[in-house]
């Protein structure tokens, strides 16, 4: 069983350095593109200043020169959905389970088990960048496949931007949880409710050790319960009432 999640934009570079991984070509190839643009070049490209610009190309060149400080990547990452993670003060156990069953989606990196050391760095599926020729998520695609390859059971935490990545066979393979609230007997989908909801799912199959998907049907996570009148097949809704 493994579980997706995305990668997220904000960043805690306070969490504990950890020893780097050799880079993949993948990620060297994606590297080397975003080197070969000038500073104004990298500024137009993020839609950042370049004064953020130089910090992005340093950290480029750091990373090439195999001399940047990298983080566990659940730890790095630190968006609502990643905040809403329990992550600090975890038993051997709970690590290895996260280590063995999630795993990160990036666009510089792919597919990481939780733990794998990562430098910080800006790209998403969003940017237009074309390593080999091709877009990001087509660069990606086999790779991603590769990830979850021979997988039984996939459930799917992401967002459609990096969802799309996989190919079209392991996108129905997935099994994808909305969360809905009931207000005033009207269900509705709050983004920011939601991606809390997420990590509190990640924290919950951690807590109580999911290895069948099938288990979650019984689980409360945040408020949330399974409701099988709305639910199909291949998207399994939690609502909050």
């Amino acid at each position: 069983m493994k579980l997706l999640i995305p990668s997220a934009k904000e960043l805690n570079e306070q969490a504990r350095i950890v020893e780097p991984q050799p880079l993949s070509e993948n990620t060297k190839t994606i590297l080397q593109a975003l080197k070969a643009f000038s500073l104004e070049e990298l500024a137009t490209f993020y839609g950042i200043s370049e004064e953020r610009a130089q910090v992005e190309k340093e950290r480029i060149e750091a990373l090439l020169a195999g001399s940047a400080k990298t983080y566990p990547a659940l730890e790095l990452f630190d968006g609502l959905m990643y905040r809403s993670i329990e992550r600090q003060d975890l038993s051997e156990k709970e690590q290895a389970y996260l280590q063995e069953h999630l795993l990160i989606t990036t666009a510089l990196y792919g597919v990481l088990p939780a733990y794998e050391g990562i430098a910080p760095h800006r790209l998403d599926f969003m940017m237009k960048l074309k390593p080999a020729g091709k877009s990001l998520k087509a660069f990606w695609k086999e790779d991603y496949d590769q990830a979850v390859e021979g997988e039984k059971q996939i459930l799917s935490l992401l967002s459609s931007e990096f969802e799309q990545v996989f190919s079209k066979a392991i996108r129905e393979r997935m099994i994808r949880i909305k969360f809905m609230e009931n207000r005033g007997g009207t269900l509705k989908i709050h983004s920011t409710i939601s991606k809390k909801a997420r990590g509190a799912m990640v924290t919950t199959m951690m807590k109580k050790e999911i290895t069948q998907l099938e288990d979650l049907k019984s689980l409360e996570v945040a408020g949330f319960s399974y409701r099988e009148d709305l639910s199909q097949e291949k998207e399994w809704i939690f609502v909050k009432e």
